[in-house]
C-alpha cells in the first residue's frame, strides 16, 4: 500500500446527487462539479484529508450505468472541471479517489449497443448476463483480453489525470483473476496508486492476495457495529474485532459507518446515544476511515427496495458549507475531536484491538500497534457503570472508573 494512505481520512460524496444534478442523462454540459471545490475546505476543516467520489463519468441515471469512461458525465461538467477539482484539493494536499464500475455497464454502452461479442456474455434470443438482477447493467467478460486492455487503459487515463487511486465497485462479483491481470500493468506506470475494493460478503483476505488489491471495504465491522448496538450485544461486536484482527495481518481494510448503498447509520441506530459509540469504535480501531459526506452532520436516510429507493442517502448539499443547518453542529464537531485523535495517534490505521472487559452492554478494549496503545470504554446501558480503567483522559469523560449512562471514554494507558 502505498505510504500516503496511512494517513488519510476520507469524505466520501456521491457527485450526481451532491450537485443536485437530475436524475436522467442530458446532452447538453452544465458545470454542477464545480461546486464541490467549495467543500475542499470544509473537508478539511473536519479532519479528512482524501475525497472519495462516487461515480462521474458519462452514464444513463445514477452513474453505475456507465455509457463512456473517458468523459466526465454532462450533468456534472466536462475534464477541465475535473481537473480543476482535483488541482485544487491538491493544492490543499487532499487525496482523490475515483470510482471504477468495472463489472458491468449501461446498455447504451457502445459495444453492447454493437453486440460486440468478445465484451460481454451473450446468448441467443438477445440475452445477456447482467448484475443482481438489473438488465439495465450488463455484465462485462471479464476472461476477455479486450475488456482488460480497455480496464488499463481506462484507470490510466484518469491517473494521468490527477487522480490517485480507484475504489473498484462491485469487486465481489469479478473474478479476482481479472485484477490479477490488470492492476500489474497499471502499478507499473502508476506505483503510487491506492486500490481498494468494493467487498460486501466473501473471503475478504483471499481476495485481496489474489486480486493484488491494497484492501477491501470493511462490511463485516459495519454491520457487527450497528448491529450490537441496537440488540445491545457487545459479544457480537467482540467477535467481529477478532475476525478484524486477523484481516489486519493480510490488508488494512476500508473502515466506515455509511456510504452511498446503505441506511445513513444515524437512522440504522435505533438509539440515537449510541452514534459516539459507532464513531468511537471507527476511529480507535484498525483500517482507513472513510465518512460518508452527511453523516458528520447526523443526516437521515432509508435506503428502501424500490425505484428511487437511494434518494434519501443521496441527498443535494447547498452551494455552501455555511448554509447548512446549524442542527448538525455537534455531531460535527464530536467528528472532529476523534479525527483529530486518529490523526495524533497514527499508528491506529495498523492498531490490533484486545477485549479487557465485556458484558452484554459494556466493553473495554486495548487497541494497540508498535508503542502506541489506548484503553476505549463504551457503556450503553441507561445506568453508570464501574469499568476497569484507568489512565489520562484522551477523550470523553470518566469520573473515576465510573463510566456514565450512554458513555463512553478513551485513555492512555496507566
Amino acid at each position: 500500500m502505498p505510504d500516503w494512505v496511512h494517513h488519510v481520512v476520507w469524505w466520501q460524496v456521491y457527485p450526481l446527487g451532491f450537485v443536485d444534478a437530475p436524475a436522467q442523462s442530458q446532452p447538453e454540459v452544465v458545470h454542477r462539479l464545480p461546486r464541490l471545490r467549495n467543500w475542499l475546505d470544509y473537508l478539511i476543516e473536519l479532519g479528512a484529508s482524501g475525497l472519495a467520489l462516487g461515480p462521474v463519468f458519462a452514464s444513463a441515471t445514477h452513474g453505475y450505468d456507465t455509457v463512456d469512461y473517458y468523459r466526465i458525465d454532462p450533468r456534472l461538467g466536462d475534464e477541465q472541471d475535473f481537473r480543476d477539482l482535483v488541482d485544487d484539493a491538491h493544492r490543499r494536499g487532499i487525496r482523490v479517489l475515483l470510482d471504477g464500475v468495472f463489472n458491468h455497464v449501461g446498455r447504451e454502452f457502445p459495444a453492447f449497443a454493437e453486440g460486440r461479442g468478445e465484451w460481454f456474455h451473450l446468448y441467443p434470443g438477445g440475452e445477456y448476463e447482467h448484475f443482481e438482477g438489473h438488465r439495465d447493467l450488463v455484465t462485462l467478460n471479464h476472461e476477455s483480453d479486450v475488456v482488460a486492455d480497455f480496464v488499463v487503459d481506462v484507470m490510466c487515463h484518469w491517473l494521468e489525470r490527477g487522480a490517485d487511486g480507484w475504489r473498484l465497485d462491485a469487486a465481489y462479483a469479478i473474478p479476482a483473476g481479472f485484477w490479477a491481470k490488470v492492476l500489474p500493468r497499471v502499478r507499473e506506470r502508476f506505483p503510487e496508486v491506492y486500490i481498494v475494493g468494493e467487498m460486501i460478503h466473501g473471503d475478504y483476505s483471499a481476495y485481496v492476495e489474489e486480486a493484488g488489491l491494497d484492501a477491501v471495504t470493511q462490511y463485516e465491522l459495519w454491520k457487527a457495529t450497528w448491529s450490537s448496538l441496537n440488540d445491545r450485544n457487545l459479544f457480537e461486536l467482540d467477535w467481529n474485532l477478532q475476525r478484524h484482527n486477523d484481516f489486519l495481518d493480510t490488508f488494512v481494510p476500508m473502515t466506515f459507518l455509511g456510504n452511498h448503498d446503505v441506511t445513513r447509520i444515524a437512522s440504522k441506530l435505533t438509539d440515537e446515544q449510541h452514534y459516539p459509540h459507532a464513531l468511537v469504535l471507527l476511529m480507535t480501531v484498525g483500517g482507513t476511515p472513510s465518512i460518508y459526506a452527511g453523516d458528520e452532520q447526523g443526516f437521515r436516510g432509508i435506503k428502501r427496495d424500490r425505484p428511487g429507493g437511494d434518494d434519501e442517502v443521496r441527498p443535494a448539499f447547498p452551494e455552501l458549507p455555511e448554509q447548512l443547518s446549524s442542527l448538525g453542529e455537534h455531531w460535527f464537531h464530536l467528528h472532529q475531536e476523534l479525527i483529530g485523535l486518529r490523526r495524533r495517534h497514527a499508528w491506529l490505521e495498523h492498531a490490533r484491538t484486545e477485549v479487557r472487559h465485556l458484558t452484554n452492554e459494556q466493553i473495554v478494549y486495548r487497541t494497540a500497534f508498535g508503542d502506541g496503545a489506548l484503553l476505549v470504554a463504551l457503556n450503553l446501558a441507561d445506568d453508570p457503570a464501574e469499568l476497569p480503567i484507568g489512565g489520562r483522559v484522551v477523550a470523553g469523560h470518566v469520573d473515576g472508573s465510573t463510566v456514565s449512562a450512554h458513555g463512553w471514554v478513551i485513555v492512555e494507558e496507566g
